[in-house]
């Protein structure tokens, strides 16, 4: 998931707020990128209100990519985007 080039990220079967809560559960930062390079650290409260409010349009992430401090997590999001519940995994 995590990479320098920056695309939309499908959601697949994905709603916010199953999302948020795999980001709460995260061990690591889990970050937000834009394409303008604003860094929203997911695991503040706030950032979740402005980032997903302004970059979540019809299930997609437009123009940002998520990045995570520690791989395990980034494992799980990936999983989660994947098959669309924490329950799949």
């Amino acid at each position: 998931m995590a990479n320098n080039k920056l695309e939309t990220i499908v959601m697949n079967n994905l709603d916010a707020e199953t999302f948020m809560k795999a980001v709460d559960e995260c061990k690591g930062n889990v970050y937000l990128v834009t394409e303008e390079g604003d860094r929203l650290n997911l695991k503040s409260k706030f950032c979740q209100l402005i980032g997903l409010v302004n970059i979540i349009q019809g299930g997609h992430l437009k123009d940002a990519v998520i990045s995570c401090d520690n791989l395990e997590d980034e494992s799980k999001l990936f999983k989660l985007n994947l098959y669309g519940s924490k329950d799949n995994q």
